[in-house]
């Protein structure tokens, strides 16, 4: 059995998505098929982006075209759902972008509860609402403020470019999200280095990582993961992108496992970079020169850190390991 036939069919989990940035290409085609007639260049396996803005602007660009109503997020929710279940993945972790709804004057509720009917029953999902460094304002702030009461929001994830300054509503926010029995995440040590990893730990408090990987300049700082187990969801095809790392060979993730802390991959954002998750494996097999032994530990260190009842959990690893033996 080949790589991409075993790792398509490996049961898997998708950790760090965000649903505006997984709009499949083919849904703005159906809007204006001159416009977005080739995929962008930012897919071919060489493309690098100049810089994180340029990255932002092409995702926006795409988000802020399609996502203007709550019947496009059911349609776009449908599309990625079915797009995962193509891929054997079991678990998904999907973040909705609070800017968004701003910018539209949509009403949040109304967008999660209508992206939750769209989940298929072979598909567990946690929505997370994604709030970037500046998202906390005088429109959005009591907005924000009332959403920790909200039960279709699962959690919290602070994302977008980490050199911004983030003021101290965050630390705030998301202590009171835990109080509720949300689960609170953060984008760092991806453009920034270690010290706000040690921030977003210390001050905001969160329970997992997205990306992470620059924690490998500091040795303290890896064990610190180790000691309080807390998982990296990295996205390898982004990082190589946004020249993160030179190459997925020297891709922090493998250094990060070979140490103990526990990663998972992911793809982050899909309409960006053109990847997919299976392909996110099959990269790091054929380019990283990742085992498959250390593949499906990724895969289970995500069954592992998902936030579901441990009958669940047993189900699904125990799925994977008959996978693993078919092999």
């Amino acid at each position: 059995m080949d790589h991409l036939t075993f790792l398509n069919r490996l049961p898997k989990t998708e950790t760090h998505l965000h649903l505006e940035a997984a709009l499949p290409y083919a849904l703005l085609q159906s809007l204006d098929a001159e416009a977005f007639a080739e995929p962008p260049a930012s897919w071919r396996k060489d493309y690098r982006y100049e810089s994180f803005d340029e990255f932002s602007q092409q995702v926006l660009l795409f988000a802020g075209t399609w996502f203007t109503s709550v019947e496009r997020y059911r349609q776009a929710a449908r599309a990625v759902f079915a797009g995962l279940l193509e891929q054997n993945v079991r678990y998904l972790e999907v973040s909705v972008t609070s800017g968004i709804f701003e910018y539209y004057k949509l009403d949040p509720r109304t967008v999660l509860a209508a992206v939750r009917e769209e989940v298929p029953g072979e598909l567990e999902v946690r929505l997370f609402m994604g709030i970037h460094h500046t998202g906390y304002n005088e429109a959005m702030g009591p907005v924000l403020d009332d959403s920790v009461t909200w039960p279709e929001l699962d959690g919290y994830d602070l994302q977008g470019k980490e050199d911004v300054p983030v003021g101290d509503w965050a630390p705030r926010l998301w202590r009171r999200a835990r109080e509720h029995g949300k689960f609170t995440k953060a984008h760092a040590g991806e453009l920034c280095g270690p010290d706000f990893i040690r921030w977003v730990l210390d001050e905001m408090g969160v329970q997992r990582l997205e990306h992470g990987v620059r924690a490998i300049e500091d040795p303290a700082l890896v064990k610190r993961l180790c000691e309080e187990n807390i998982v990296l969801d990295v996205c390898p095809i982004s990082n190589l992108k946004l020249g993160v790392v030179p190459s997925l060979s020297e891709h922090p993730v493998i250094a990060l496992s070979e140490a103990g802390v526990r990663c998972t991959l992911s793809t982050d954002d899909p309409i960006a970079f053109g990847n997919t998750l299976t392909g996110e494996y099959v990269a790091m097999a054929e380019d990283g020169g990742v085992s498959l032994e250390a593949l499906v530990e990724f895969a289970r260190n995500g069954f592992q850190a998902a936030l579901v009842e441990e009958d669940i959990r047993a189900r699904w690893l125990a799925e994977l390991e008959q996978a693993v033996n078919s092999l």
